[in-house]
């Protein structure tokens, strides 16, 4: 790849739930915005989402030039990658789809341009296959809602390179977000993993009757949750550990947990555990909508975030 550019057009491929939340993310952050998506009302309810965010981004706050009306909308996948400096890929997860799309987005768009996936799941090796430049293809996985969560998930694939992926991290924290770096690839990446493997116990106590739906959330929200919204769980146990920190924790205090680790709950999912659940997370919501709830939490973020950007 060339010297890289300053990023001033972002060309969005997918205009989904995250496809949308990043076009926002990035007009509130400056920059000149072209989104594409076959499907049929996908411009009306790409605006429609950027107007329900533009509220929440105001909050964050906005980049001089911020404006709604810095956002294009083509149904013509050449046109909206003519002049791109960053790509941002949010196809549906389909591995096949996948490969084909990003052969065709490396061909319309402009050599020096790099090209990421939200891809939670698939990795770029895979995706990558068919690219005639490879090297500039990377993942840059989003926590969802883009616009509201920083973290960025970074991996390139086999043929990514090192450029790249500097210069994707150097991108995605320019514009407010939290990259973090993974070294090898895995499906799933790395949120989405401890995101399940924190819901596997969940479900097994529900599943277990040690407690309810809403007391499951309650344990987490109201205890390690609000820990982790300040620090993650490493520094958290050099705290746990006292003077002697995270040593100390190491010494005397992991191996209990270490030994309690095999009696952790693998559960069988089975269709009335499921309706348990559906059953209780109702309940808990108590008739509010969606959007309600979407509401509630992004408030408490926005004051979080607000809180450790000081």
């Amino acid at each position: 790849m060339n010297s890289p550019k300053p990023v001033q057009r972002i060309a969005i491929v997918g205009t989904g739930t995250i496809g949308a939340s990043w076009a926002a993310h990035f007009l509130a952050k400056g920059f000149d915005v072209t989104a594409t998506d076959p499907a049929p009302g996908a411009e009306a309810a790409l605006r429609s989402y950027v107007e329900g965010a533009w509220e929440g981004v105001t909050t964050l706050g906005l980049a001089p030039g911020a404006s709604r009306d810095r956002l294009k909308f083509t149904s013509d996948l050449q046109q909206a990658l003519d002049d791109a400096d960053f790509v941002q890929e949010n196809g549906p997860e389909r591995p096949e789809l996948k490969v084909k799309l990003f052969a065709d987005i490396d061909n319309a768009t402009p050599p020096d341009a790099i090209i990421a996936s939200s891809s939670s799941g698939i990795t770029m090796s895979e995706i990558q296959v068919e690219c005639q430049r490879p090297e500039r293809t990377v993942i840059g996985h989003p926590f969802n809602p883009p616009h509201v969560i920083p973290l960025v998930e970074v991996v390139g694939g086999k043929k990514t390179s090192p450029e790249t992926i500097r210069e994707a991290m150097s991108f995605y924290a320019s514009i407010g977000k939290k990259p973090i770096l993974l070294k090898k690839e895995l499906r799933g990446h790395v949120a989405n993993r401890l995101q399940s493997a924190l819901y596997r116990e969940v479900v097994y106590l529900i599943g277990e009757g040690v407690l309810d739906v809403a007391d499951a959330d309650d344990a987490v929200s109201w205890g390690p949750g609000l820990r982790w919204g300040v620090m993650g769980p490493n520094l958290l146990w050099h705290l746990g550990g006292g003077q002697g920190g995270i040593q100390h924790f190491m010494d005397t205090l992991m191996p209990r947990m270490v030994a309690g680790w095999p009696g952790l709950g693998n559960p069988e999912l089975t269709p009335e555990l499921a309706q348990q659940i559906v059953k209780g997370v109702l309940e808990e919501a108590d008739g509010k909508s969606i959007e309600e709830l979407e509401a509630e939490r992004d408030k408490m973020l926005f004051g979080l975030i607000a809180e450790r950007d000081k």
